[in-house]
């Protein structure tokens, strides 16, 4: 009889976790390895659970696909490491134990960090091995991402008859982070040919209970639930779980009265905790039907935020000439010349003043408390610069709420320096999301929910920036990436520093079919060395050999040196404003006197240009 049959009129026991155990006993490489080296290891572990009550046990599989693999060098060994793993569990079985091929998502918190193409080629490698080795049914667990586990449904379903157990796992109780129902996820999954379906790992007994109180029995398939033990400690260097046998057998019932027909563990689960439902549900009945709980409705409504009242930069750049200047954060706690610089820039009359965020991977003072201060004390609207690279999902989205609750609005999203560039070239680059993805959480902010999908209560007001190299050997992929920005979310684009008309031009015929407004970037250069270092070692800027040659020419008078980099920049403003409405001027080493002269130049070409057309148009009526 399949285990299938038997759920129609019991509940039955699966296993708990595999690694948590593997990794007690001091092993953190990869678990799934071990079906190789120490077969005795994971056979002992597939015993414990059996004796503990369970009716199904699981491969040590879950992460013994090709893109999962690769990270131990291990990705030619996916055949021999999944064979392994089945003919240990089939020779553990018992008779009435079945044999689950486990396979785990790949997606994560990121959803777009693994294409669609990468994770299909992956799973079937992957599924055919289990196939092969005759297993009692297919388990796939751990999948956060709604499309990837609809997309390797889809496939197994077509592959094999075998009895198929889809479950998810969810950040927010009763949501998934696409802010799909947990009930209409798992109709979905019920349509695409799921026999049961559940939620397994991220959360306990308490919160997954709560989640299925929203879930309907299903018509066709069954329910299933694998809580993890609790919430990971962090001690001494590993992690490790608290939550006991007795509290899991206490809520035994529970998972009973919500209709579930399999139940397992996951994360920080040991025999023991088996047991504790074993004991207690074994030979229960299971429940038909059942009171569905409605999912309360926030008690916050959301409004858009009332705090912002300036127009958006992207709308003030459509309708007129607009100059942004760039003014770094300092390296040293002293203030002072920012703050002097910041003034005169506001009384050159430039629309906002942009700060990097540790630009070049090196510390200087947190860009958000100089633009809070800026805005307030200085009266100078502040566009703060995020990047990915020092800060997890965690601290992105609790700096957005941080800008938002300082009234903070206008951002420009990048990816950031890679750590190794700066002062401290050990140190971690975090990049848990790419620009894209983050212009996506930050729009996202917009609608009210953060990047898991919960409710916020307000909606954000974020007007969003994103960057734009022109300076690459194809233009034509640089375009793309802009197109999939917009595609993102972004507002308008600033770009890296450009040093030729020809560039210019360049620019504006690969971009005019965009809706969507540009800032150029231009920066005065302040001395040969400046030029060379420029072209040379920072990534995104290449300098014409006309220029270099010209600095080159007055490296030893620094100040006509200064006056020529300003005057080179001039032409490049005239030029600029011939074609574009935006001026991004970036202020090398602090010396805002330099940006001050060149903002009050590019308002009086944009002017001129202003009159000039507006003459030619009234010649022309």
């Amino acid at each position: 009889m399949s285990f299938l049959e038997k759920l129609k009129s019991e509940i039955l026991i699966a296993d708990g976790a595999m690694g948590t155990l593997l990794y007690s006993y001091g092993t953190d490489s990869c678990f799934e390895e071990l079906n190789l080296s120490h077969p005795d290891e994971i056979t002992k572990i597939h015993q414990a659970y059996i004796e503990a009550g369970s009716d199904i046990i699981q491969t040590n599989t879950y992460a013994a696909n090709y893109l999962k693999l690769q990270r131990y060098g291990l990705e030619d060994s996916v055949k021999e490491i999944n064979s392994a793993a089945v003919r240990i569990a089939k020779e553990v079985a018992q008779k009435d134990v079945y044999v689950l091929g486990t396979m785990g998502g790949n997606r994560g918190v990121n959803p777009k960090a693994l294409s669609l193409e990468e994770i299909k080629r992956s799973f079937r490698e992957q599924l055919y091995c289990l196939l092969l080795e005759d297993v009692d049914g297919i388990l796939l667990e751990t999948f956060y991402d709604l499309e990837e586990i609809e997309t390797v449904l889809t496939i197994a379903r077509k592959e094999t008859a075998l009895p198929i157990i889809a479950q998810v796992s969810v950040q927010e109780p009763g949501v998934m982070q696409n802010q799909t129902a947990i009930n209409d996820a798992f109709a979905k999954l019920e349509g695409l040919g799921a026999d049961v379906v559940g939620l397994n790992c991220r959360i306990g007994p308490h919160h997954m209970i709560k989640s299925l109180e929203e879930v309907q029995i299903p018509s066709k398939a069954f329910l299933s639930a694998f809580p993890n033990a609790s919430l990971p400690t962090y001690t001494d260097g590993k992690f490790h779980y608290e939550g006991d046998a007795d509290y899991f057998k206490s809520s035994a019932k529970a998972f009973q009265e919500q209709g579930v027909r399999l139940l397992g563990g996951c994360c920080g689960t040991t025999p023991a905790h088996i047991r504790a439902f074993a004991e207690e549900l074994k030979g229960a009945t299971p429940v038909t039907e059942k009171i569905i709980k409605q999912k309360k409705q926030s008690s916050t409504k959301i409004v858009q935020t009332a705090v912002r009242n300036e127009v958006p930069l992207q709308t003030i750049v459509k309708e007129r000439a607009s100059v942004i200047v760039e003014l770094d954060p300092p390296r040293k706690l002293n203030t002072e010349k920012f703050f002097q610089g910041a003034k005169e820039l506001k009384a050159a009359g430039i629309d906002a003043i942009t700060l990097a965020d540790n630009s070049l991977a090196s510390p200087r003072i947190e860009n958000s408390a100089l633009a809070y201060l800026t805005k307030t004390k200085v009266g100078m609207r502040p566009l703060v610069h995020i990047t990915c690279r020092d800060r997890n999902i965690i601290g992105l989205q609790s700096h957005l709420m941080g800008l938002h609750t300082l009234g903070l609005h206008d951002v420009l999203a990048v990816t950031g320096d890679p750590a190794r560039v700066g002062d401290f070239p050990g140190a971690s680059s975090v990049y848990d999301v790419s620009s894209f993805e983050l212009i996506q959480m930050i729009k996202q902010f917009n609608d009210g929910l953060s990047s898991s999908g919960k409710d916020l209560g307000q909606k954000g007001a974020f007007s969003v920036a994103a960057a734009f190299n022109p300076n690459v050997r194809s233009l034509e992929k640089a375009v793309e990436r802009m197109e999939k920005k917009i595609q993102y979310g972004a507002d308008y684009f600033i770009t890296q520093p450009i040093y030729s008309e020809e560039k210019l031009i360049e620019v504006y015929q690969a971009t005019k079919h965009l809706d969507t407004p540009i800032y150029i970037g231009l920066m005065p250069l302040t001395s040969s060395r400046n030029a060379e270092f420029l072209h040379n070692e920072v990534p995104g800027i290449k300098i014409s050999q006309n220029i270099r040659d010209t600095m080159a020419s007055l490296a030893n008078n620094p100040v006509e040196a200064a006056r020529e980099g300003v005057a080179i920049t001039k032409d490049l403003i005239n030029a600029a404003t011939e074609l574009f409405n935006g001026i991004y001027l970036i202020t090398p080493f602090l010396r805002y006197e330099l940006t001050v002269e060149l903002a009050r130049y590019t308002n009086e070409s944009s002017n001129r240009i202003s009159r000039r057309k507006q003459n030619v148009k009234s010649i022309t009526q």
